[in-house]
């Protein structure tokens, strides 16, 4: 409501003044006046009925200068547009106007406006600078000595810009005001107390003007009074002692300490040096240099944990003041140690070689364990690699032994490489190791052992008296003597057919020998397949250890068999014919050899040509190959050869004879096999082809004898056959003869023959007479009855069992065999 009326009084005042003006009207703003501020009602000073000002288009012309009011175009009101600064738009003159000039179309005017921008307190004093400078000296300068201060300045006017100062408390300084000058003030510093540089080097203070404004507002300065030195103060350490911890693997030019001593002057007074007065100990006095002019302590040398852990160092600093003044300090270095020295182990005691029976717990070796760092880095830690079979037992600090944890064998592992290993407690762990080589001793723990247990060995026979048959070897992985081997014949006998038709099993020491240290079995005669065909014995191997231990192994001796036996005729023996063939004879034979060597096969020699004879090639039959005429001859020789198979083929031959004879003369021939026949069983003689000895000399002398007598009495008879009336020999086809044949021949009985045939025991030559009666030619169609009595009939009747049954075709003529038989040995 105030405003209001101030409003309506001020509208009145300046249209009182407008009319005392003549016609110019006149306003007042603050500076600062927000913009939209009505200034004053210019449409209605103007005399403007409502409307019309924006009808006539009442507005401001621009006068060079921004104005910062305008017209209200609605209203006609002269409002503020922008900020008002009176400072800027007037400076310090006062008052402040502004002249505008307004524009009215319509009848065209231009009117007069008067603006006072009023002043309000909104510039606080500021003083030149922000920092004034002043340099004092100490000590020289007296209290009460006056130093001029430039004052602050306010951009307001009037009251705004009265101002008052005031500084900052101190007991050193205070702040006078000259007013003398009406015009302007003049600011003294006054010094109240002589100054100290040592105590306060700098002082700082604050100058504050305050002007007369409601709200006041104040500017401030910063006093910095630097106090000049004098050489007052000698040099001091900022610490009396330092300690310093250095590693010892500290290189050269390793900063140790930076001293620092300060001196409170300055300038020259403050510039100082520094050096090194004494080190402790002596001896090391070139481990360490300083820095003259930074204090910095390096380190020249190497240092060593183990030889010196502490250095004291004096360090003097002295300024270049006059007279110069000094300043001491003390620097303890603490050396700290590293792990730079790995363990050491030393072998104080070695009992080598250890033997291979020794018991669990034998110390081995005493081991001694150091290291010269300290700490963590002195404390080892020690084992044993491999960890069989020995260990490491600490005895007491830094000893330890090295003994047996299991149990040795020399033959399994004859010497062990041990390394003792030891490692410190540092970071990173150093680590040492020591070799120890132990031997082990042998003891004789084991026995020969052959390769097999039983050995085969093939040896052909006649073999050479001292013939290497094998080779025995035993291992005994024992060493020197406990390992030397020696070989013998233990036990063993021989068989064979010798042996056991003989005497039985024989000794092996008879046919082998062994050699005692190469194991080389040797014959000791030549081996014979007849007589020894296996050789069984053992071989014992003993070493020279104490007790001596032994091995066995079983040799079993297989002689092979050569072909070194001809085949040898046996004496007659009986053979079954075979069909369609008359058997004249069988060759029979026999070879000591085994195998192939023994496998015998008969061949016809002669007669080469194609004869009535053959031979049967496996069986040794001598059998007609076709019947019988005069045209083949009376007499025939066959040469047989019995043949083996071996390499190179070994034989025999046998000549047999063979003679055709009448009938007439097969009755005496008959009776002269009868009585052959019947020596031949007296006498009993096993006659061998070709094998000759005293007893069968004997007998060989009685049966030609005996022979001879028969062939006499053969001979009447057959003379008294021919002169005897044949109708009472062929009045019919007789009964079947008996019939006698040799060794190598066959007894059998015929329907139609009658025939005998006589053999002389001898030892290379046997005669044979076959007598066939002569019988008429039967009628056509007519049958001979068959009276021939049972084969089983007659051969009971034959005490000889040389004496064999043979059959023959018919023929008109009979035969006479001589067999001769010779052993021959193939080239």
């Amino acid at each position: 409501m105030g405003e209001r009326c101030c409003a309506v009084l001020r509208v009145l005042v300046l249209q009182a003044a407008w009319a005392l003006a003549g016609g110019q009207v006149r306003y007042s703003v603050p500076e600062e006046a927000k913009a939209g501020t009505v200034v004053g009602r210019l449409a209605q000073d103007l005399g403007l009925e409502a409307g019309e000002a924006e009808a006539r288009r009442l507005r401001l012309v621009a006068q060079g200068r921004r104005a910062s009011v305008e017209v209200s175009g609605a209203s006609g009101a002269l409002l503020v547009s922008s900020r008002l600064d009176r400072e800027e738009l007037c400076g310090k003159s006062a008052p402040c106007a502004l002249r505008l000039e307004v524009l009215l179309e319509r009848p065209l005017r231009v009117f007069h406006v008067q603006l006072e921008v009023t002043d309000i307190n909104d510039n606080a004093p500021i003083f030149p600078a922000a920092r004034k400078n002043l340099s004092i000296a100490e000590l020289t300068t007296m209290p009460g000595s006056r130093f001029p201060l430039e004052g602050a300045s306010d951009a307001d006017i009037g009251a705004n810009a009265q101002l008052s100062y005031t500084l900052s408390p101190s007991e050193h300084f205070r702040m006078e005001e000259d007013n003398s000058n009406s015009r302007s003030k003049s600011l003294f510093l006054i010094l109240t107390k002589s100054l100290d540089r040592e105590t306060i080097p700098v002082h700082r203070l604050v100058l504050t003007a305050t002007d007369g404004g409601r709200p006041s507002l104040t500017g401030t300065m910063e006093l910095v009074i630097s106090v000049l030195d004098a050489n007052d103060n000698a040099p001091q350490f900022n610490q009396s002692v330092y300690n310093v911890h250095l590693s010892e693997d500290a290189i050269e030019g390793t900063l140790v300490a930076r001293v620092n001593a300060t001196d409170l002057d300055e300038g020259i007074n403050k510039d100082m040096k520094y050096e090194i007065d004494l080190i402790i100990p002596p001896s090391t006095s070139d481990l360490f240099s300083i820095d003259a002019n930074t204090g910095e302590i390096r380190l020249m040398g190497v240092l060593d944990f183990e030889e010196v852990n502490l250095y004291d160092l004096n360090v003097k600093a002295t300024d270049k003041g006059t007279p110069p003044l000094s300043g001491h300090c003390r620097v303890l270095l603490e050396v700290l140690d590293v792990n730079d020295n790995a363990p050491e182990v030393w072998v104080t005691s070695l009992s080598v070689p250890v033997p291979e029976d020794a018991s669990v717990g034998t110390v081995v070796a005493l081991l001694s364990v150091s290291d010269r760092d300290s700490g963590a880095n002195g404390r080892v830690r020690c084992w044993v690699w491999p960890a069989a079979p020995f260990g490491l037992e600490a005895t007491f600090a830094g000893s330890y032994s090295l003994v047996l944890r299991e149990a040795l064998d020399r033959e399994r592992v004859s010497e062990y490489e041990v390394e003792v290993r030891a490692e410190d407690g540092g970071a990173p762990a150093l680590g040492a190791r020591r070799g120890l080589r132990v031997p082990v001793s042998d003891v004789n723990d084991n026995a020969p052992l052959f390769a097999q247990a039983v050995y085969t060995v093939l040896a052909r026979e006649n073999n050479a008296a001292g013939a290497e048959l094998a080779r025995l070897w035993a291992r005994d992985p024992d060493e020197a003597g406990n390992g030397r081997v020696s070989y013998s014949v233990w036990e063993g006998a021989a068989g064979g057919v010798g042996a056991a038709a003989g005497s039985g099993w024989r000794a092996a020491s008879s046919y082998v020998s062994v050699d005692a240290e190469s194991g080389r079995v040797w014959a000791l005669q030549p081996l014979d397949y007849e007589e020894l065909q296996v050789l069984q014995f053992e071989v014992r191997a003993v070493d020279a250890g104490e007790p001596p231990l032994c091995g066995n192994a079983t040799v079993q001796l297989f002689v092979l068999d050569e072909n070194d036996n001809a085949p040898a005729l046996l004496p007659p023996a009986g053979s079954a014919p075979e069909a369609g063939a008359v058997v004249v004879a069988k060759i029979r034979a026999v070879d000591a050899d085994s195998g192939y060597n023994a496998w015998l096969r008969y061949e016809l020699w002669e007669p080469r040509a194609k004869g009535p004879f053959r031979v049967g090639l496996y069986s040794g039959e001598v059998s007609t190959a076709r019947p019988l005429d005069e045209a083949d001859g009376a007499r025939h020789t066959l040469l047989i050869v019995v043949r083996d198979h071996g390499e190179p083929a070994r034989s025999a031959t046998a000549t047999l004879s063979v003679s055709l004879l009448e009938a007439n003369e097969a009755a005496l021939a008959a009776g002269s096999s009868s009585a052959s026949s019947g020596s031949r069983s007296a006498l009993g003689v096993d006659v061998g082809g070709g094998a000759a000895s005293a007893a069968t000399n004997v007998w060989l002398v009685v049966a030609i004898c005996a022979v001879s007598s028969l062939f006499l009495l053969a001979l009447v008879l057959y003379g008294a056959s021919r002169w005897a009336p044949r109708a009472a020999v062929l009045s019919g086809p007789g009964p079947t003869t008996l019939v006698c044949a040799s060794e190598v021949g066959s007894w059998s009985y015929s329907q139609r023959h009658s025939r005998s045939l006589c053999v002389a025991d001898g030892a290379a030559k046997s005669d044979l007479m076959v007598f066939s009666p002569n019988f008429p030619p039967l009628p056509p169609g007519a049958a001979p009855k068959d009276t021939q009595p049972e084969p089983s009939a007659l051969l009971h009747t034959v005490s000889d069992p040389s004496f064999v049954p043979f059959s023959a075709h018919s023929h008109p003529l009979s035969w006479y065999l001589l067999f001769e038989g010779a052993s021959v040995p193939a080239a």
